[in-house]
């Protein structure tokens, strides 16, 4: 049971370690090769392209190379070349409008490589070639341009770039992706000073005409109401004396009411005035007319 246990562990540690050293050694000597998803493998044999494999999966390079798989790995060499999107962003290019300002623009643009022999053997460096041809493209393309067309309209000014590189890109082994025109600046400190003082003047002038207008409106509702207020009191104050002739003409139908309100008005504006009164009990009024009329200097006329 024990020798048992022992040959099992050994052979799981034999399968382990072998299997992994069988499958390096089988590649080392091309017998196979796998291919990553978005990858591609340039195998050099003596200075000549002998397989390019581009399709993802298991490859049987001695079915593809013959004897040549055997030496491959040693004497030859095998490139590797990621096919995957790419993409790079060019700051600030000089241009100039047609006004005279210099501009800088910031190119964004994403490419990848679809022909591995051309990106490999038919120039040192391509993404570098490519950067250049963009950057040059760019300001060749939108040099010159108005002002207004060059802050206003990047999907064109995008569209004219790629058009004009594209062509261009199948040379270095890259097939261009979209192209887009992400940043128009001033590149003068002194341009961009006198654009922020006239945004600056123009913002107060259009905050002074808010701030009129706004003031123009209130004098005219206040001026409105006014009117309308004025035109209510008069009518008021032209129908009170015919309200009040109406009353007084139903109180005179009645003899007694009429005096009564007469004696309450005249009793109450003898209250409301500053004229000393004193009253006199109705049985000596005579004898109080007469003590008034002794007491009174006789006139020298």
């Amino acid at each position: 049971m024990t020798s048992l246990m022992v040959g099992a562990v050994l052979g799981f540690m034999a399968m382990g370690m072998g299997v992994p050293l069988l499958l390096a050694l089988a590649r080392l000597f091309g017998v196979y090769a796998v291919v990553e998803e978005r990858t591609c493998r340039v195998y050099v044999f003596l200075g000549r392209v002998v397989a390019v494999l581009d399709e993802p999966g298991l490859h049987l390079l001695w079915a593809r190379l013959g004897w040549k798989a055997l030496l491959v790995n040693w004497v030859g060499r095998c490139h590797v070349i990621d096919l995957r999107l790419d993409q790079q962003y060019l700051r600030s290019l000089a241009v100039n409008s047609e006004e005279g300002a210099p501009m800088g623009i910031g190119i964004w643009y994403e490419m990848s490589i679809s022909d591995p022999l051309k990106y490999l053997f038919e120039n040192a460096d391509p993404r570098g070639s490519l950067a250049a041809n963009v950057s040059n493209a760019t300001v060749r393309c939108l040099s010159n341009m108005k002002l207004g067309r060059m802050l206003e309209s990047r999907h064109g000014m995008s569209r004219t770039v790629r058009a004009e590189v594209s062509p261009m890109s199948h040379a270095y082994g890259y097939q261009l992706g979209s192209v887009y025109i992400r940043k128009v600046h001033f590149r003068d400190a002194g341009m961009i000073h006198q654009i922020e003082e006239k945004v600056v003047n123009r913002l107060r002038q259009v905050t002074s005409a808010i701030r009129q207008d706004g003031a123009n409106q209130v004098s005219i509702l206040t001026s409105s109401a006014d009117r309308q207020a004025a035109i209510a009191f008069a009518k008021a104050a032209a129908l009170r004396p015919r309200i009040v002739g109406a009353a007084l003409q139903r109180i005179a139908q009645d003899p007694e009411v009429s005096t009564a309100m007469f004696e309450l008005l005249e009793v109450q504006r003898l209250q409301e005035g500053s004229a000393r009164v004193t009253l006199v009990p109705e049985a000596q009024k005579d004898e109080l007319l007469v003590q008034l009329l002794a007491s009174t200097p006789p006139s020298r006329g």
